[in-house]
């Protein structure tokens, strides 16, 4: 995984609640097996109307979001089933960084395990940043290394994430990436059980 240590873009909001991940990434889409070539699909039914156009309405089709790598929604983001391609289409499509309120247990851990980081954020807090991205184009910085979001006019937002969590994406590795870490003590240990 690419380590996560500050990304800064500008910020595409999706003022919606309740994204489940058949929003995120439809189940027509599930048949790929490998991770990538989902981000074209990503938020599919509410992008693309029925002859597949670009719907003009849409936040992310906007111009103004195209490449933003930090995404924000509301509260209950990822409900729905346990399917890891959600967060495979986020990053895909370039998204590296959701803010949000809150979101399902099973995405929340999905986006850990795929480096994305998700960033939880108080009511207040993401009701002020998507008011200023509605407003107009906000670029913004977030830092795992401090947990902060800093706002191109530099209001600046806390965030706390378990240090486990924080070290894996900070170092881009996942689980076995982790115990490739005490390769030279599993190499020790096998020769001595030989």
């Amino acid at each position: 995984m690419k380590p996560i240590k500050e990304v800064t873009s500008v910020l595409a909001p999706l003022d919606r609640s309740n994204v489940d991940t058949d929003q995120i990434i439809p189940k027509q889409f599930l048949k790929r097996i490998e991770r990538t070539g989902f981000g074209k699909y990503l938020f599919y039914n509410w992008r693309f109307d029925d002859n597949g156009a670009e719907k003009a309405d849409f936040e992310l089709n906007k111009p103004e979001y195209a490449g933003a790598e930090i995404l924000i929604s509301r509260e209950n983001f990822g409900c729905g089933s346990s399917r890891e391609h959600a967060p495979w289409a986020l990053g895909d499509y370039g998204f590296r960084v959701v803010i949000a309120i809150n979101f399902a247990d099973i995405f929340y851990n999905n986006c850990f395990k795929n480096g994305i980081l998700p960033i939880q954020l108080s009511e207040a807090d993401v009701d002020d940043l998507m008011k200023k991205a509605k407003a107009k184009p906000l670029k913004i910085t977030v830092s795992l290394e401090s947990e902060t979001v800093t706002t191109e006019d530099g209001d600046t937002y806390s965030f706390k994430v378990d240090e486990y969590r924080r070290q894996m994406l900070l170092n881009g590795w996942d689980e076995i990436a982790l115990t490739l870490q005490l390769e030279d003590k599993i190499a020790e240990y096998e020769k001595a059980q030989a």
